[in-house]
């Protein structure tokens, strides 16, 4: 039988001194029912004015932690991940002060979604918008060696708050053990996300998260890494892409530049507010990085999906 772990067997913040909510065997299968996020704080009846309300030092709730059996320092752990049970509703918002454009996009803006919770229709944005679906736990990682509690939104050298959305069902991701039991956590799923996240939030959705747990001896990576069972991004490249770039020697500039020309792209051809445009580019668009040896100037573009148009 396979053990579920609820949404109040969690935490805020990683610190090794928290008591686990289960001990597992080494290739024991286990369900996490994860908050969003918000942390519940979003409901159906929300409006922008509920995002200055929201505490910052409730928010990213992780699940867990979970005691692995066998697992110590220099080990990794594997974790395979197998399928998501999303819940159908979720949200994005510009959150001032946070993002990657927050110079630029200082006043809040909250978009509510419903969407499928098999995740085989794209959930509607507004008349001429739809999203791609792709669920991916947005944090996932263990308990660092150093004492004290950890603040849950950078991402770190043991895991968490990666966002990446290939951590998808199918992935198996391998994190470095740094305390007994590795001390597993996850949370923040995601129904849809673009590479990058750019302004700062997703498709934030509650979902329940199946995976497979492992302890690989003397194995443990420096960072994260994982391998994905196929293409990444087959979801969204039926249509093809509009790409913008940004160019010159610091590539936080050139991001911000290339996403810029997006916005701009995006509320030009497509009549969308540049707010609008903004969420849409968080949740939908990637950004890469194409070139970083030509000094002094490097390429970063960004992709956006044609599909978001039908």
């Amino acid at each position: 039988m396979i053990r579920t772990i609820h949404s109040h067997e969690g935490h805020l913040g990683w610190d090794r001194a928290i008591e686990p909510v289960h001990f597992a065997r080494s290739g024991e299968t286990i369900a996490f029912c994860c908050q969003d996020a918000g942390n519940g704080h979003y409901h159906r009846d929300s409006t922008a004015a509920d995002i200055l309300t929201a505490d910052p030092a409730n928010v990213n709730p992780l699940t867990g932690p979970v005691y692995v059996e066998g697992a110590t320092p220099g080990d990794a752990l594997k974790v395979t991940i197998h399928e998501f049970s999303p819940s159908g509703f979720g949200w994005s918002a510009i959150i001032p002060g946070f993002g990657l454009l927050a110079d630029q996009f200082d006043q809040p803006r909250l978009k509510l979604w419903d969407y499928d919770t098999a995740a085989r229709k794209p959930a509607v944005f507004n008349d001429i918008a739809s999203v791609p679906l792709r669920p991916f736990i947005g944090t996932i990682g263990v308990a660092m060696a150093e004492p004290g509690n950890h603040s849950v939104i950078p991402p770190r050298r043991v895991g968490g708050n990666m966002d990446i959305r290939d951590i998808a069902a199918g992935s198996t991701l391998y994190l470095p053990v740094e305390v007994d039991g590795a001390l597993l956590s996850l949370g923040d799923t995601h129904a849809a996300q673009g590479d990058g996240e750019v302004c700062g939030t997703a498709i934030e959705s509650a979902m329940d998260v199946s995976i497979t747990v492992e302890v690989v001896k003397d194995a443990a990576p420096k960072t994260p890494h994982f391998s994905t069972p196929g293409p990444i991004a087959r979801h969204l490249d039926a249509a093809g892409y509009e790409v913008t770039t940004g160019i010159g020697p610091d590539l936080m500039a050139a991001a911000r530049d290339a996403v810029s020309a997006m916005i701009d792209h995006l509320s030009k051809s497509r009549k969308l507010a540049p707010e609008d445009a903004y969420m849409l580019c968080s949740v939908a668009g990637d950004l890469k990085i194409s070139e970083i040896v030509d000094a002094p100037n490097w390429v970063v573009s960004f992709y956006f999906p044609r599909i978001v148009f039908g």
